[in-house]
């Protein structure tokens, strides 16, 4: 019994993942999708592709052998796959136009926003994370946090001195 909790509740997290359920939205407003591009074919591309010849596509087809009309011949129904091709077409430019193109506008203008953010914010230069890892291995080893300070110079007149010799220096290391 505790075999099938367990399938049971793997079956339950894998329903309730984000991208599965986004692919059922997907699905969902896809298969309605289908019938606008459905209407628009027959509605505006057939009737116009019908001002050159026949207005059904699946009309045009190309008998191999025998004679199509009377059910002996083997026919090549070409114009339902240009029909078909044609909806995919539109479908895509459909897709892209009305959907992608908008969407990736506004993420990046979203993203520009963030950068301009994370640009405003000061980067450490190499020398700042340097005495961070300075203090922190200092704050490690003597077991007592050290204040941050620049970058001493010789001629610091607030510089400590030197230890003495024999003295630790503060790196572990006794000076010789």
């Amino acid at each position: 019994m505790a075999g099938v909790t367990g399938v049971l509740g793997g079956f339950r997290d894998f329903l309730m993942r984000g991208n599965v359920l986004e692919l059922a939205v997907a699905v969902v407003i896809g298969a309605a999708f289908t019938n606008i591009v459905n209407a628009m074919v027959e509605g505006v591309i057939n009737p116009v592709i019908g001002a050159f010849g026949t207005q059904d596509l699946s009309a045009y087809e190309l008998c191999l052998r025998g004679e199509c009309s009377g059910g002996g011949g083997v026919a090549i129904r070409w114009g339902s796959v240009i029909s078909a091709s044609l909806t995919f077409l539109i479908t895509a430019a459909v897709v892209y136009f009305l959907m992608i193109l908008p969407l990736t506008r506004f993420m990046s203008r979203l993203k520009g926003g963030q950068q301009e953010a994370e640009a405003a914010a000061p980067t450490p230069t190499e020398l700042d994370l340097l005495i961070e890892i300075r203090d922190e291995l200092v704050a490690r080893r003597t077991g007592r946090p050290m204040a941050t300070v620049g970058a001493q110079r010789s001629g610091d007149p607030e510089a400590p001195a030197a230890p003495a010799e024999g003295q630790d220096r503060g790196d572990g290391l006794a000076k010789e």
